[in-house]
């Protein structure tokens, strides 16, 4: 029998290591192990990674050389920060006369709170002249003194002229120290915001560099050929080079790992991800097919990290109910968590057995010293019990077979009795409850991106993952009137996303009226990051936006390794595809229409005629697995050849193009070409954007085939 090659997804926990094997090929998964996360070995979290794969590899019965991509996705970046365990970082300040004031401004970033009573450990030293290598060693020197393990050079306006920045690293070079440059961490204007990223990034960088080497070393050692790669917070991977520049894009990788399972597992086009563990829920947005992403808050400050947009809700599987007992009226429920089951030290009451929750009482209790006492639980023939929501979950019989969260539904039942005893109500009663309080925080936090992001709740999704997804996904579902399931593998989503991510870069630059060329300049440069670190050339996709009222130019690149541009072959029927798009336009299939194609895309339409008002047009285009890549809701399609496209595409963007207060506005442009979705509907200047869909289609044949979708701006 031939063995297909194998991705493998390894995610590192606080508590625990997980990994997953997924087939190249058909993408499902073959195995998954957990260990306990090897922080105390000598060879810190890369022991328990090697362990990890050595397990998994024996499980699946696969050989190191099976292996065609290999990622980890870690929080010790994160937990670097929150614990304060970072290293001293020595500031190079760099400039004369009114740019030293600037700089010497930028000692403050010392008082930067970690953790309480840990502040970010500067050092600061100033040098007016960049080329003097004399100055600079002076500085270095006394940065070592003062106990600095890691050095970050920052200028005014390096972002223009990096050559200071550059001539000072040059200098402290023999000095032996990690360093970075400020301009290197993010091109955004902003010294004060730029340095404090650079900065926080160079406090993780030796310890981070010391991970890297070891993992390195340790899966080389283990006879695995294939390019390690590292989970980032946008949803993406990079090379493990990349992340020994730049360290800080695997903070908040968490939740990123999480969203990018459901995003290429799943294959969400529209909704939003809810990854629900025993604690918290972390939800996140996918849009038009990705994830989104916006500038991070770190340590309560703004910065120039693009990570996940994510919003974390204190109720998980393991939360725990509160009542209020006090007045002549019936006990109420108050409230669920943020006290978990899990940090007080309880067992769940719906996993005990059936004799032990004999002769079970309500009580009240504080679980912490500092906590309220309106916590409940049970004193029970088996000792104290925690009533949470996955007591809850299971007593309606929202936990399906095999889900991890599953237990007897019978003795959920009796977990949740005496509460509904107290509460004066049945046990349905009682356990709706519960859920309603638990989830009415997430679901203002939902009805908040969706507002926020501008989804459509007939056509988004909510998609629970996490081991705890049972117990909030479905009834926030049920309340707010959305589509929801649970994800397929729910309880290892995080390393399924690792090992499905694409590899991922962006490109963020300030160019005040920027032109053509200059667009194209940034897209180009974010093509060919994504293909040094390992990305298919001919399956990138870049999507380029401009803001007129920043002057910034965006550019994000994703691709796929060569392996699994090649594995997409499997496909789904043409009548499977009218059926996902019929079901994604609310309509009957026989009012669905095919409008054009690709060999990879099919386009769908319909009309939606409207009393005096115009007829509007959604579209949807659904690839060959049967997923809907793309949502318009009144659109435009035309399809032509790469040697015609230009012509038309001059004729049709000028025809949608708007003129008014708001200033040019063109059309939402899509092309599909080949395997690919170049979407350029962020650029909102029609000669840009015609000149980014003339680069689209450069070096491919005058006669394939290209499908614009044209989507005319409320």
């Amino acid at each position: 029998m031939t063995h297909h090659r194998i991705r493998v997804g390894i995610d590192v926990g606080g508590t625990f290591t997980d990994a997953v094997a997924v087939d190249a090929t058909t993408l499902g998964l073959l195995g998954q192990v957990k260990v306990p996360t090897s922080h105390h070995h000598e060879d810190g979290v890369a022991h328990g990674i090697v362990e990890a794969l050595g397990r998994l590899l024996e499980q699946v019965d696969r050989a190191p050389a099976d292996i065609a991509f290999l990622a980890h996705g870690t929080t010790q970046a994160t937990n670097a920060l929150l614990e304060g365990d970072v290293a001293t970082v020595g500031l190079i300040g760099i400039g004369s006369g009114p740019a030293a004031v600037l700089t010497r401004r930028l000692a403050a970033l010392g008082r930067l709170e970690l953790a309480p009573g840990k502040r970010l450990p500067l050092a600061y030293a100033h040098v007016a002249d960049p080329d003097d290598a004399t100055a600079v060693r002076t500085a270095v020197e006394e940065l070592r003194g003062a106990g600095a393990q890691v050095l970050v050079a920052t200028e005014p306006f390096a972002v223009d002229r990096p050559e200071g920045e550059r001539s000072v690293l040059e200098a402290a070079g023999p000095a032996g120290l990690p360093m970075t440059a400020a301009h290197e961490i993010t091109s955004l204007y902003g010294l004060h915001k730029r340095t404090r990223t650079a900065v926080v990034n160079a406090a993780i960088l030796p310890r981070m560099l010391t991970t890297a080497d070891l993992v390195d070393a340790s899966i080389t050692k283990a006879g695995v050929t294939a390019p390690l790669m590292v989970m980032r917070c946008d949803g993406g991977v990079m090379a493990l080079d990349e992340m020994r520049r730049r360290p800080l894009l695997t903070v908040l990788s968490g939740p990123a790992a999480g969203v990018a399972g459901a995003l290429m597992q799943e294959r969400i086009s529209e909704g939003v991800f809810l990854e629900t563990g025993g604690t918290s829920t972390d939800i996140s947005v996918v849009r038009r097919g990705r994830v989104a992403v916006r500038h991070a808050t770190m340590l309560g400050k703004a910065s120039y990290l693009n990570a996940l947009d994510v919003r974390t809700v204190g109720v998980g599987g393991g939360s725990m109910v509160r009542i209020d007992r006090t007045g002549v009226q019936q006990a109420r429920v108050t409230g669920v968590g943020p006290r978990s089951a899990h940090i007080a030290g309880l067992p769940y009451a719906c996993f005990a057995g059936p004799d032990d929750l004999r002769d079970a009482a309500l009580a009240t209790v504080a679980p912490m010293p500092e906590d309220p006492g309106d916590y409940a639980v049970l004193d029970a023939a088996g000792g104290r019990y925690a009533i949470t929501m996955t007591c809850a979950a299971n007593a309606l019989g929202r936990v399906p077979e095999g889900d991890f969260a599953r237990c007897d539904q019978e003795v959920a039942r009796a977990a949740i009795a005496p509460l509904a005893a107290v509460l004066g109500v049945d046990v349905p009663t009682a356990a709706g409850r519960i859920l309603d309080a638990g989830v009415t925080q997430v679901r203002k936090v939902v009805d908040g991106l969706v507002r926020d992001y501008r989804l459509d709740p007939d056509t988004a999704v909510l998609v629970g993952g996490g081991g705890g997804a049972a117990t909030v996904t479905p009834h926030v579902a049920a309340l707010s009137g959305m589509e929801g399931r649970i994800a397929r593998n729910n309880e290892v989503i995080s390393p399924i996303g690792v090992a499905l991510a694409l590899v991922r870069e962006q490109i963020e630059r300030i160019i005040p009226g920027a032109g053509q060329e200059q667009i194209l300049a940034v897209r180009a440069e974010a093509e060919q990051a994504v293909v040094a670190q390992g990305a298919a050339a001919d399956g990138v996709e870049v999507e380029v936006t401009f803001d007129p009222q920043t002057s910034t130019v965006r550019a994000i690149a994703t691709g796929a390794t060569e392996l699994r541009t090649q594995d997409r072959a499997h496909s789904t029927d043409n009548d499977g595809r009218l059926a996902a798009a019929a079901a994604s336009l609310k309509t009957d299939p026989a009012r669905v229409r095919v409008l054009a194609g690709t060999p990879a895309h099919t386009v769908f339409g319909t009309e939606v005629r409207r009393r005096m008002r115009a007829t509007r047009r959604p579209v949807r285009v659904v690839d060959a697995d049967g997923v809907v890549r793309l949502h318009a809701s009144d659109a435009r399609v035309a399809a032509t050849t790469v040697a015609a496209a230009p012509e038309l595409l001059a004729h049709l963007v000028r025809e949608a193009t708007s003129y008014g207060d708001g200033g040019v506005r063109a059309p939402a442009l899509r092309l599909l070409l080949g395997s690919r979705i170049a979407d350029l509907s962020g650029v909102l200047d029609p000669q840009p954007l015609l000149a980014l869909a003339r680069s689209e289609m450069r070096d491919r044949a005058a006669d394939e085939p290209v499908v614009a979708v044209l989507e005319v701006r409320s």
